[in-house]
Formats: C-alpha cells, structure tokens, sequence
C-alpha cells in the first residue's frame, strides 16, 4: 500500500498546479484546522479498522485491501470535503462502505472473518471448538440481512459507537439499536441451527 504521505504530496502538487485551481482559500486561524500531515497521520490511524471492516464484508483479502487503498485514494482527493472538528473515522467508514456498495453488481458480496476480526472478536484461536464456532459465525453471518449484518459488524467487530454507526450508515440512532438487536438475535437463532426463514418469521 502506497504511502499516504506520499500519496497527500500528490494530491496537493496536482490541486496547485491545475489550471482550474484559480483562487485562493481563506487564511486560516492559527490552530483552526489541524495541519494536512496531522490528518493523514489521523487517517493512518484508521487503516487496520478500515481493512478489518472490509476483510468482514469481502471473502478476498486482497480485493479487501484494494477497497481499503480506493478508499484512501478517494478520502485523500477529497480531503477538502472533510469539516475539521467533525468524525474523521465515520467520513473514511462512509467512503468505504459507498465503495463496498457502487461494487456489489459487479462482484459477489460474502462475509467472511480473518484472523484480525477473529482477535478483534474475542475468540481464542486454536482449538478445534473455536474453529467450529467461528466457520458457524461465518455462515451466520452471511445469511443476515445487509442492513443488519453491516451494524453487527461496525457494533460488534470494530466497537463503533451508535451514533458512529448512524452517521456511517445515515439512519437514526433508534434504527442503529433496532437494526442491532434484530442482528444479534437472528444470529443466535442461526447458530442455534434455526432456518432464515425462520429467523424472519421471529423478526415479523
């Protein structure tokens, strides 16, 4: 993955030079606005949340880390669109799950958890009993509804708080909780070898 120093040096360079670039923006106030490397090393920050969320929703790790690095990509070109003192980490999670989503027609959306989302859970690796529990959360997992499975994942996996969640996905904070407790219950009848459709029976 590109440096995203680097990568900001660019973007930076391409905006000065661009004829299109013909006015300046306003002077800012000494410690307005936190300085361009500030952001970026922010932004460095996020990657692992960033590349845990996306190894959640997307079976290939490799496509995953492409995600992550066009998601960087679009928030470094864009980094003029982000409002200083606002939620940095909802903005990058919001440009990430855009991308996850303008992509589903063209590839086959899968939840699968790697080793990272396995520690970030909380399971013990190594023994046969874990595994087992964990190719059951996998399958689990796949089979909930997009809405419900992106909250358990931004909830459950990555620790993101409702109103996180809410300003990622745009929906209320009584649909974050709704949506969440709709997830974990529909999980715990998945595991407990219940149908989908009977878990969208018990939902209704």
């Amino acid at each position: 993955m590109r440096s995203l120093h680097a990568e900001a040096g660019r973007t930076q360079r391409h905006a000065v030079c661009s004829p299109l670039n013909t006015t300046s923006p306003p002077p800012a106030a000494a410690g307005d606005a936190p300085s361009p490397s500030a952001i970026v090393g922010q932004i460095e920050q996020e990657i692992p949340r960033l590349r845990r969320f996306a190894r959640a929703m997307v079976r290939d790790a490799v496509l995953a880390d492409d995600l992550v690095q066009e998601c960087l990509e679009r928030a470094l070109s864009r980094l003029h669109l982000w409002q200083p003192g606002t939620n940095l980490r909802a903005w990058l999670f919001t440009i990430l799950r855009n991308l996850h989503i303008n992509g589903i027609r063209r590839r086959q959306t899968v939840v699968d958890i790697d080793d990272e989302a396995q520690a970030a859970i909380g399971s013990a690796p190594g023994s046969q009993m874990d595994r087992l529990e964990l190719r059951d959360l996998r399958r689990a997992l796949q089979l909930l509804p997009t809405e419900q499975r992106e909250v358990v994942l931004l909830i459950g996996l990555e620790g993101i708080s409702y109103g996180e969640a809410a300003e990622i996905l745009k929906i209320s904070i009584g649909t974050v909780k709704s949506r969440l407790s709709r997830g974990r219950r529909a999980l715990r009848l998945l595991m407990e070898g219940y149908s989908p459709a009977d878990t969208a029976k018990d939902a209704a």
